[in-house]
């Protein structure tokens, strides 16, 4: 008679059956999903701090009449006339899906509008910066345009915004004091993420706001009682100078400055020219491209820049130190590791005569942090030159400096590297902003 084993469940399907283990994995699931909402934020909101009775709308109804809009608003208490005249000025949206009692609304892009809200008022962009643009460079602000106002009334039908076609980053929307209950707003994300902003309703003596970035969709659940008011704004990104992630420059070049550039130009015809950088911009040349200087530059190195941008030329940066010159593509990098021989030719050479000409002391002595010997700085020739280093005279450029004083300090970055004598030492390095002028 032959005896059966009992059944005994496998490993996998009594660690399935585990509370323990159900529980491991749930709490797993959720930091998982905590993770990934903090790596990629869409959507945020916030309050901005104003007293609902200093706020104000103007508008103009499709008759040409002007009128003012006050607040706090309660319409279920009592219904402004100049409320009753927006609503009657505006187009309704595209039809929603399924039954609507009413229709959502929106003010006509062609009739004028003004709110006494400025969001420039309100460290309200900085929060959106802070929050969804972490990474913009240094030089790039956020600007808002006034895009469009909406009204949701009561039993509004749910209609998903379509995405504007313009070159907006992020749209803000205020929900202006009108009360309401419901009308929830939900974001959805370009990889189906969703956020839900409940809001207060429009009570309070602060003004809401939420903020999504521009690829998101979203919409307005319906409203159950009252009525939601909103005002949207496109978010744009602009910097102080023309290059970036969406070159958009705030300022121009006076014309007293173009009026003294363009004979410089016009006479450096067929020339490639060089101008010594003047601002401190604290960064290594041995991690980064002197090109990536270019959205950070400031004072007369940003107006420079920009002006040469407006005549059509395509001016780059480079680093330069001792008589040497790198290509732009090229960053100031150094092997730890001491010079086999100072044997080459060029190591050879004194300061202050190479490629058979002598230099302008701003062009000449490498400089460091401690006075170099002589078999120092022939060693760091020898690094230079393993670099990608050229000297500048081997090169079509021509340092404006070595025709006229040039006036000021001239921008001074440092690389660290590994003397011969095992010591750290700092090149410093300056930055020459190059031009050829057809």
């Amino acid at each position: 008679m032959s005896s059966k084993a009992p059944f005994s469940p496998s490993k996998q399907r009594r660690r399935g059956s585990d509370p323990e283990y159900d529980t491991q994995a749930a709490y797993r699931a959720a930091l998982a999903a905590l993770v990934n909402a903090k790596a990629r934020p869409f959507a945020t909101a916030g309050r901005a701090p104003m007293d609902p009775s200093n706020l104000t709308l103007f508008f103009r109804s499709q008759s040409g009449i002007s009128h003012s809009l006050d607040f706090p608003i309660d319409v279920e208490v009592d219904m402004p006339p100049a409320l009753d005249v927006l609503i009657a000025s505006c187009i309704p949206h595209p039809a929603a899906s399924g039954y609507a009692e009413n229709e959502s609304l929106f003010y006509p892009p062609s009739l004028p509008l003004t709110a006494t809200l400025e969001l420039a008022n309100h460290p309200i962009l900085e929060a959106v910066r802070n929050t969804l643009f972490p990474a913009l460079p240094v030089g790039h602000y956020l600007t808002a345009v006034r895009d469009k106002l909406e009204i949701w009334p009561k039993g509004n039908g749910i209609t998903v915004q379509t995405r504007p076609l313009d070159n907006r980053v992020a749209t803000v929307i205020v929900t202006l004091p009108v009360k309401f209950r419901g009308g929830t707003l939900v974001v959805r994300s370009l990889d189906g993420m969703e956020e839900k902003f409940y809001g207060r309703g429009g009570k309070g003596v602060d003004l809401e706001w939420a903020a999504f970035l521009s690829d998101c969709d979203y919409e307005i659940q319906p409203v159950r009682s009252g009525c939601r008011v909103t005002i949207s704004y496109a978010v744009q990104v602009k910097s102080f100078g023309p290059a970036g992630v969406q070159p958009d420059p705030l300022i121009n070049p006076s014309d007293q400055f173009l009026d003294l550039l363009s004979p410089v130009l016009n006479m450096s015809r067929g020339r490639r020219i060089a101008f010594y950088l003047t601002g401190e911009y604290g960064v290594n040349p041995g991690d980064v491209l002197a090109e990536s200087l270019v959205p950070n530059l400031k004072g007369g190195d940003s107006i420079l820049y920009h002006a040469l941008k407006l005549y059509k030329l395509a001016p780059e940066l480079r680093w330069t130190a001792g008589g040497y010159v790198w290509a732009v593509d090229q960053t100031v990098e150094f092997a730890n590791e001491a010079a086999e021989s100072p044997t080459a030719s060029v190591a050879r050479q004194p300061l202050s005569v190479l490629s058979g000409g002598r230099l302008p002391p701003i062009r000449g002595p490498f400089s460091s942090a401690s006075e170099p010997g002589e078999d120092e700085v022939d060693d760091l020739r020898h690094r230079v030159v393993k670099s990608g280093a050229v000297p500048i005279n081997d090169t079509d450029i021509m340092i404006v400096s070595d025709i006229v004083t040039f006036p000021g300090v001239i921008a001074k970055e440092r690389v660290p590297f590994v003397s011969g004598l095992g010591e750290i030492e700092k090149l410093v390095v300056n930055v020459l902003l190059v031009v050829y002028v057809p």
